[in-house]
């Protein structure tokens, strides 16, 4: 299993995970910041266990640079989605408060 990808997209997830960490900037409470860690950290899990996931899924009959080119979409979207549920799930909490 090659890591290229999470290398590739690591300025990225940065720069997402920033905006996350950072809006709304009202209210950043503790339970708030315990919340936007364990996001981050689930979604950056998810990315690397789909990225394995699919790396050892990908038909090799397609080519040598299957693997790398599914593992890095489905792990991408796997992110994207981790954190657009945890974005969803803060918002309602945070209008509930």
């Amino acid at each position: 299993m090659n890591w290229l990808p999470a290398v590739l997209f690591l300025p990225w997830f940065a720069i997402l995970a920033t905006l996350f960490w950072l809006f709304p900037r009202q209210p950043r409470t503790p339970a708030r910041r315990v919340y936007d860690l364990g996001a981050l950290a689930v979604s950056a899990l998810a990315f690397a266990l789909a990225l394995r996931w699919a790396h050892a899924y990908a038909d090799r009959a397609h080519g040598a640079l299957w693997p790398q080119i599914l593992a890095t979409s489905v792990g991408y979207g796997v992110f994207l989605a981790m954190l657009a549920l945890a974005f969803v799930a803060r918002a309602r909490w945070l209008r509930d408060r």
